[in-house]
């Protein structure tokens, strides 16, 4: 690694609070860039022009990689000069006039409350492990936490006294999410299971295997998938789909965005807005009850 790459990573893990992954994954797309400087015998990333910049995206592009992920590399550049300029080592980015690649959107469609409700009907099994995985549903779509602050979770910022719990969110800011009434008696029975385990390594999370570890990204990632696939046909099922679902259906029964916002842990209400699709069915109600000349006792 490079000496201006490590500060580069110092400075997001440091100054930024950006997770380790993120930082990795910053990282791992510089270094990418500069193998390819490297192979084409052109300049290090430190001198690169914006037109083998532009190179570097027609050859991924050339790849078959997704536009999203070409995206996701320029963002790790354009991180990369903005760092270099506030150091002086570059007086002007290259990424200064760069545009997204513009991408078709996907819709990435949140489950029914019917599908919710059906999802917790379903034979779990019994002890710990059962008693588990339905809080881990239910906390999901009762919070709208991402995954990672579900495993990150500790015993101690849950309070049943106050029915919240406090999350760790992106770049470490906290917030306080009130838990659903109807949670307290499943959270008692689960934390009375996991009590009752052979042994606990890692005991400060609040969620754990049988094994007594701290639950992993795949885990939980596969935990949902196969809950939901037995209620819905949705292509995608994930914990973030868990977290559409949430913000989606308190958007549809009356909260307003801002509440949502916060709730969720976004910085802006951009980020909120992603959220705010509303199905067909839908839409057409509210035109139904809030049109003028869609009303039968409506006089023209």
């Amino acid at each position: 690694m490079t000496p201006n790459f490590q500060a580069f990573e110092s400075y997001l893990l440091r100054e930024r609070n950006y997770s380790g992954h993120t930082a990795k994954a910053y990282l791992a797309d510089l270094e990418e860039f500069r193998v390819f400087l490297e192979m084409d015998r052109l300049s290090v990333p430190e001198e690169a022009s914006y037109g083998e910049i532009r190179n570097w995206i027609v050859a991924l592009v050339e790849s078959g990689l997704q536009l999203l992920s070409v995206n996701r590399k320029m963002s790790s550049l354009k991180a990369f000069y903005k760092f270099l300029q506030k150091i002086g080592v570059v007086s002007v980015s290259p990424m200064a006039k760069h545009k997204s690649l513009k991408s078709p959107k996907k819709i990435q469609l949140p489950f029914s409350e019917t599908e919710m409700d059906e999802v917790v009907t379903l034979e779990f099994k019994d002890g710990f492990e059962g008693f588990r995985d339905r809080l881990i549903i239910d906390l999901f779509y009762g919070t709208g936490m991402r995954r990672s602050e579900l495993i990150q979770l500790k015993l101690a910022n849950v309070d049943l006294g106050s029915m919240t719990c406090k999350v760790l969110g992106k770049r470490n800011k906290e917030r306080v999410v009130p838990l659903v009434p109807g949670l307290a008696d499943l959270i008692r029975t689960y934390l009375s299971e996991r009590k009752a385990l052979e042994e606990i390594t890692d005991t400060e999370f609040f969620f754990v295997s049988i094994k007594g570890v701290k639950l992993t990204d795949s885990f939980v990632y596969r935990l949902i998938n196969r809950y939901f696939s037995s209620v819905s046909g949705k292509i995608k099922k994930s914990p973030h789909i868990l977290r559409h679902s949430f913000a989606t259906h308190l958007l549809n029964n009356g909260a307003d965005l801002n509440s949502v916002k916060e709730l969720l842990g976004h910085a802006s209400l951009a980020s909120t807005q992603v959220y705010t699709h509303s199905s067909l069915a839908e839409l057409k109600q509210v035109y139904g009850n809030a049109h003028p000349r869609n009303r039968g006792t409506q006089e023209y």
